[in-house]
């Protein structure tokens, strides 16, 4: 490795998390080098719903999941699906998230995933403020709007546990809803509305953070993928596709392409700890009439934003692997529930089909911190469908803890060391 390039910090991966946890290693004083096997924001970071969410804290394993995954199982189009499998790893992992399942461990998730949802929603707001970042950021609260009274009252039940985490919440009967707005059609059972949610335009928010990396002195390699690293006495030595490099500290924030790196970076139980889950989405131009702040169609499970110049539909969740393949049955549910809510369902014009892989973690709480075993190798991955809302404080505790500094958040629920 004579004469190899170094670096006081190489991050892995040019998603959210990657870039974020970069920005707050420079600002903290670090030269950084963020390498990318294909390019900034080109995994699960572009194509989600980009709403800040800390309404959003309880995970996705709850004491009613199984029932509803059992249900859905032979329903490819459903808002979860799990296809059959006989693959050891993911086995494993369904077996460890099948334990969360029960109200202790569901409400332990939801609490340290408020602690970072809420830290973060601020976070991102003084970053959009500091550094210029344009993204239509705005605080437009999100709700979460149903056409049944069985389901609403099913997910009142959550309420008091959203109040615990300080998480307001206001409660709107249906009539009152399609009244005050009008994109919605009659026949709404209610509506809970979540006034500390924001959004963004991820892909616009993500390239922002980029082009700050950049201006700030941050090097960003693209194309540029990861094949070795091996740990020495104060430094990482670090194999690429693009030659070799060294390190003082690496971090690990691959998105769902973790556990295929898992082997390369000598943590093989990554592979057991973190799955991935796929979403969709469909891109428009605006409508003629849109709903007036960012909201999720509860029972078909549809997520609505729109921007300046865009529309988007989104959400769903699969468990099938690394499939990569746009599946038009789900894509079609997206617009299907649409229709069930809006009057004005799609855009005239459809400007993209998407889907990406979510890093699921078997407890739905990201993996924060030194990787076990390791001096100078540090993890950001594991944040499900939360990357986005979780980027700012994501960035920030690793960034302090590289720096042995106590972070805003408690660290102690994200260590990665709980799957090892």
């Amino acid at each position: 490795m004579t004469g190899a390039p170094a670096v006081d910090c190489l991050v892995v991966g040019a998603g959210v998390s990657g870039l974020a946890t970069a920005l707050a290693l420079l600002e903290a004083g670090h030269s950084v080098t963020v390498i990318d096997a294909a390019g900034v924001g080109s995994g699960a970071s572009h194509g989600n719903c980009g709403t800040l969410t800390p309404s959003h804290a309880p995970p996705l394993a709850g004491p009613g999941t199984l029932w509803r995954a059992a249900r859905w199982m032979f329903t490819p189009d459903a808002p979860l699906y799990i296809k059959p499998t006989l693959d050891p790893l993911r086995l494993s992992w369904f077996l460890g998230f099948v334990r969360r399942c029960n109200e202790k461990d569901y409400r332990a998730s939801a609490r340290a995933k408020s602690s970072l949802l809420n830290d973060s929603r601020q976070r991102i707001q003084r970053w959009v403020e500091a550094f210029g970042l344009r993204c239509d950021f705005a605080e437009t609260g999100e709700d979460y709007v149903f056409r049944t009274r069985r389901a609403l009252d099913r997910e009142l039940g959550d309420v008091p546990l959203l109040r615990e985490l300080g998480i307001a919440v206001e409660v709107i009967d249906g009539r009152d809803y399609e009244a005050s707005d009008p994109a919605f059609k009659p026949g709404l059972a209610g509506a809970m509305r979540f006034t500390g949610d924001a959004a963004l335009r991820p892909d616009r928010y993500v390239a922002e953070l980029a082009r700050v990396v950049r201006e700030r002195g941050g090097q960003i390699r693209e194309n540029c993928a990861l094949v070795a690293l091996t740990e020495e006495a104060g430094s990482v030595r670090v194999r690429t596709t693009q030659g070799d490099l060294s390190a003082h500290d690496v971090v690990l924030a691959a998105g769902a392409w973790t556990p295929k790196i898992a082997s390369a970076v000598g943590l093989r139980w990554l592979r057991k700890a973190i799955q991935p889950g796929k979403g969709y989405s469909i891109t428009y131009s605006l409508p003629a009439r849109v709903p007036s702040r960012p909201v999720i169609l509860f029972e078909p499970s549809v997520c609505v934003t729109s921007w300046s110049d865009g529309y988007r539909l989104g959400s769903t969740m699969e468990f099938s692997g690394f499939d990569s393949s746009l599946n038009p049955r789900r894509l079609g549910a997206l617009e299907r529930g649409a229709r069930e809510f809006l009057h004005v369902p799609v855009g005239p014009q459809e400007q993209e089909r998407w889907c990406g892989w979510r890093p699921m973690s078997r407890d739905d709480v990201p993996l924060i911190g030194r990787a076990p075993g390791h001096a100078h190798l540090w993890l950001a991955a594991g944040h499900g469908m939360m990357g986005v809302g979780m980027s700012a404080g994501t960035g920030q505790m690793l960034a302090d803890l590289v720096c042995g500094r106590e972070p805003d958040v408690n660290p102690a629920p994200f260590d990665p060391a709980r799957f090892a």
